[in-house]
């Protein structure tokens, strides 16, 4: 056991994912949840007081710290819905397939050491027509700022619990088989660019039927996108 990954860790992230910097993105990726909800990595669940008990039947969290789902309990006995708390990894979702109306994800992708593993279980939870939200810093488009996030990762890992700064989360989501239907991309928080690159969107599972279409949606997806300037 390691005092500082099990104990002071997840009191840190706790102290970082309560940053009111943070709170216009959550609102606007909980926003869009229906149904019965999985949330992947959700820490203290800072999201749980925002999800609409007009749309969301139950959220089902889970986190692989015991600490922060601890936190997370007392924000969630609150709730005018069910609320069930898991310690679980999203490499291995301990639920049936097609069950979850949506999955959502908040600065959680960066940390999660087999991500593929992950997000082709997040593709199995979810029912037909469901989405996977997602809110996530990683690789920026600058390719200064890139390079340097490549460079620090490995150094950055070993200080923030395996979090990587240079995933490209577009381009692992279209690996695992998802077609993006909507995505912001650019610096959305105030802060250093090697931290403040954010992915923010929707996405949906491809079906064997959309094969021909899938380039054509990528297309005009990218067409769309935009990147907002840094607040510095």
């Amino acid at each position: 056991m390691s005092l500082y990954r099990d104990h002071l860790l997840p009191r840190l992230v706790h102290g970082v994912m309560r940053d009111p910097r943070f709170l216009p993105l959550r609102r606007a990726l909980v926003a869009e949840a229906r149904g019965r909800v999985l949330e992947i990595g959700i820490g203290s669940g800072p999201n749980l007081p925002l999800y609409d008990p007009g749309r969301v039947e139950t959220v089902v969290g889970i986190d692989p710290s015991a600490v922060l789902l601890r936190l997370a309990r007392r924000r969630g006995a609150k709730r005018p819905f069910p609320v069930w708390l898991l310690r679980a990894t999203a490499e291995r979702l301990p639920f049936a397939d097609a069950s979850m109306g949506s999955v959502v994800s908040s600065w959680t992708l960066c940390s999660i050491p087999d991500l593929d593993a992950a997000l082709a279980e997040i593709r199995r939870v979810l029912r037909p027509g469901g989405r996977f939200l997602f809110v996530e810093h990683g690789l920026a488009r600058e390719p200064v700022v890139a390079r340097w996030q490549r460079r620090l990762t490995p150094l950055w890992r070993r200080l923030a619990g395996g979090c990587h700064l240079d995933r490209s989360v577009a381009e692992r989501l279209a690996a695992a088989g998802f077609r993006t239907a909507e995505l912001e991309t650019g610096y959305l928080l105030a802060g250093p660019r090697l931290f403040t690159y954010q992915y923010r969107g929707a996405a949906e599972p491809v079906s064997a039927g959309d094969g021909e279409r899938r380039d054509a949606d990528a297309g005009r997806a990218s067409h769309r996108r935009g990147d907002a300037a840094c607040g510095k």
